[in-house]
């Protein structure tokens, strides 16, 4: 019987877990199957197809435990998608007639890979799914196992993705400190606009860790710097409906009352309407290897600027956006727990060549499980009708309808 090796890869955009799922992977394998050569796909799917990659030295091996400190991903990350064979083609990663899925697989094979894992969102485990089913299909004998990686906790059926606590709680730091931008000029709008494509939990998750973050300050009486200072006054998610003109003279009243209006916005909030508005305007909204508007390109905050600061009277308005700063981070307590049960799960379910995604299955009571490629997905919603989230809108004072 062939000697098992393990390749590993991380992709589509950074979350606060993967140097420390790297990490931990490279540390699982060393206590219970110390004999397996490892090594890691730089940059992803790219990595594979170009054949481009790191041998996880004895050194390394030893020293893994240091990856948990650090954000980013220390094997690199890109967007591929490899059934789109068009996009593969045009960025060089295969010679026009070839398959992305069987020049994997041949790369996969010639390097003696026999378990892959692909620590990535939906984006990352639907093309992991793509893979394994290829794989299956074609006779290669390849256990393929994923961690689900989302600072937007929006996978499909997957009760926490890894990252996604860590990303609220920095996203909660970073805004602390530009609430007081506040006090920089009289009648200020501040927006702080915060990552999720289609699910607003991050939002909403960052709104309650400031809320917490900030409830214990003690502040001295009769001076600007008090809890009014760094209250938030409006939160927009994609799964809520909200009228720009009623939400408008709310927030006037409120600027006229206390001098200041600060908002979280989702970056996917209204983003349905704004690129309808853009297209019916004769614009190309540039999208990437999976269809999706590249939401770097669409300023959600911007738009929320614009239509808000003439209405309520801002003399001044900024949107500062948390994504980069929140998604870079080393993972917190919270999310090393997490990654840690995830990781001991992926060795054991690959160990006994049993392929699929690890996570809290929603769709079994919450288990820890591999769970069935074929059931993974992205987009889901945030569940708004929670009760944590009825009472961070309690605390903001703002009624909210289900979209």
């Amino acid at each position: 019987m062939a000697k098992q090796k393990v390749a590993m890869l991380t992709a589509g955009g950074l979350a606060p877990c993967l140097s420390s799922a790297v990490g931990g992977l490279i540390q699982r394998y060393s206590d219970v199957a110390p004999d397996l050569d490892i090594i890691a796909y730089r940059s992803g799917y790219q990595g594979v197809l170009l054949g481009d990659s790191i041998e996880v030295t004895p050194t390394m091996r030893e020293q893994a435990y240091l990856l948990h400190r650090y954000g980013g991903s220390p094997i690199g990350n890109s967007r591929v998608k490899l059934t789109n064979i068009a996009d593969c083609v045009k960025r060089g990663l295969v010679k026009e007639g070839e398959n992305p899925l069987r020049v994997a697989a041949e790369r996969l094979a010639s390097d003696g890979i026999t378990i892959l894992h692909t620590i990535g969102g939906d984006d990352t485990n639907t093309t992991a799914a793509d893979l394994a089913a290829y794989l299956g299909a074609n006779g290669y004998d390849l256990t393929v196992v994923g961690l689900p990686k989302t600072v937007d906790n929006d996978v499909v059926p997957i009760r926490q993705s890894l990252g996604a606590w860590t990303a609220a709680e920095v996203g909660a730091h970073f805004f602390d400190n530009v609430s007081n931008e506040q006090t920089a000029a009289p009648r200020t709008l501040v927006i702080h606009e915060v990552m999720g494509r289609h699910c607003g939990w991050l939002t909403a998750a960052t709104a309650r860790a400031y809320i917490q973050k900030t409830s214990a300050n003690e502040y001295v009486e009769g001076f600007m710097m008090n809890a009014e200072l760094k209250r938030i006054d409006g939160l927009y998610l994609p799964e809520m409906l909200f009228d720009i003109e009623a939400e408008g003279e709310r927030l006037r009243a409120i600027m006229e009352k206390t001098g200041q209006v600060t908002l979280f916005v989702s970056e996917g909030a209204g983003l349905g309407a704004i690129v309808a508005e853009r297209e019916a305007a004769g614009e190309t909204v540039k999208r990437d290897a999976f269809g999706h508007v590249k939401i770097d390109t669409i300023n959600v905050g911007g738009w929320f600027q614009k239509q808000f600061a003439a209405i309520i009277g801002a003399e001044r308005s900024m949107v500062q956006k948390s994504g980069y700063f929140a998604r870079s981070a080393p993972a917190n307590g919270e999310d090393l727990r997490l990654i840690q049960g995830m990781v001991d799960l992926a060795v054991e379910s690959a160990l006994n060549k049993v392929s699929g995604v690890t996570g809290h299955d929603e769709g079994q009571g919450g288990k820890l499980r591999a769970i069935e490629f074929p059931r993974i997905k992205g987009g889901k919603a945030f569940d708004i009708t929670q009760l944590w989230f009825a009472d961070v809108m309690d605390h903001i004072g703002q009624k909210y309808t289900q979209a």
